[in-house]
């Protein structure tokens, strides 16, 4: 996910992509997004995880809906940790231990007190991220994702190379 929304989401203003890069630290799109609100709150504020990601501080929905702090949250969901397989992938052809279970992403979130949606197909993406946008309230859109493009955007995009 962090690797099509860094090379593929476009920006138009500074500062209004904001992805954890440095030592591509998971968990930080919840508490991250929470922070960008409460620095901009007329802006609308969007966290785009991956499911695995989502996860590890997933518990943060409860301190937003709490502080009344409206959010949407964007969850890819593979059932895998995504950008280590693809990159298990790339270095030794196949990969080992990425995938796991996930709970329903949308009970999860109702119940924390915030709107739960799923999108079945692409083209429920956009009119339900326009409705969980517009709401005032904690919203959090599963959205199944296929990875299998990964490598194709690799071929695209050049090799991707580790600057060790």
């Amino acid at each position: 996910m962090k690797m099509w929304m860094a090379r593929m989401y476009p920006t138009y203003e500074p500062n209004t992509l904001l992805v954890s890069n440095g030592l591509s630290s998971m968990g930080f799109a919840v508490p991250g997004a929470i922070a960008a609100k409460l620095a901009r709150p007329d802006r609308r504020v969007l966290a785009a995880t991956g499911d695995g990601a989502f996860l590890m501080n997933s518990q943060e929905l409860e301190t937003a809906v709490r502080e009344n702090i409206p959010i949407t949250v964007l969850i890819w969901d593979d059932s895998a940790y995504g950008l280590i397989e693809w990159k298990m992938d790339l270095d030794m052809g196949t990969s080992s231990h990425v995938k796991f279970g996930n709970p329903d992403f949308v009970k999860y979130a109702e119940s924390f007190g915030a709107r739960g949606y799923r999108v079945g197909s692409a083209d429920e993406l956009l009119p339900t991220l326009r409705k969980a946008l517009a709401d005032d309230a904690v919203s959090v859109i599963t959205v199944p994702v296929d990875y299998s493009h990964n490598l194709r955007l690799t071929d695209k995009l050049g090799e991707l190379t580790d600057p060790f």
